[in-house]
């Protein structure tokens, strides 16, 4: 589990890409074509990151000291949830949710939506969040999903 979920800045913006991209390579993979994967890694580039940071409640999960996961929230659109590859299936993707779903009903959404890719699809899932409808962007398929909050 991580030892602290917080606010990310534009200091993090490297690590955050790093782990988007890598957590891209290998899980997403899978699912998706190469091209689609490389069209997705540039939008996460250091400098996106940035402005990713600027727009929207970014968070980061530390593991002594070091980033090890990122999500963020838009209103109640969670975005962007990814783990480093070496710390996947370990509880830190449920934990940063855990802290989004918190943060989202603090603001009093009573409904949290997530464009799933189908690599977490199973993961949001097993989260409490139903289907609501496929969505096509070229060739990508995103899997949005939702979830009621308490």
């Amino acid at each position: 589990m991580p030892d602290l979920v917080r606010n990310a800045t534009s200091a993090d913006a490297r690590r955050i890409s790093e782990i988007i991209v890598a957590a891209l390579r290998k899980s997403n993979a899978r699912d998706y074509s190469p091209e689609v994967i490389s069209q997705v890694a540039q939008s996460f580039s250091p400098p996106q990151v940035v402005r990713l940071i600027a727009e929207r409640d970014v968070y980061v999960a530390m593991i002594n000291d070091d980033i090890v996961a990122t999500a963020s929230l838009d209103q109640n659109i969670v975005r962007s949830v990814f783990v480093d590859p070496h710390h996947q299936r370990t509880g830190i993707g449920k934990r940063l949710m855990v802290h989004l779903e918190c943060v989202a009903a603090n603001h009093g959404h009573e409904v949290l939506r997530v464009p799933s890719s189908i690599t977490a699809e199973g993961f949001y899932a097993s989260l409490g969040f139903s289907k609501v409808r496929d969505e096509f962007h070229g060739t990508e398929r995103t899997v949005v999903m939702e979830k009621q909050l308490v």
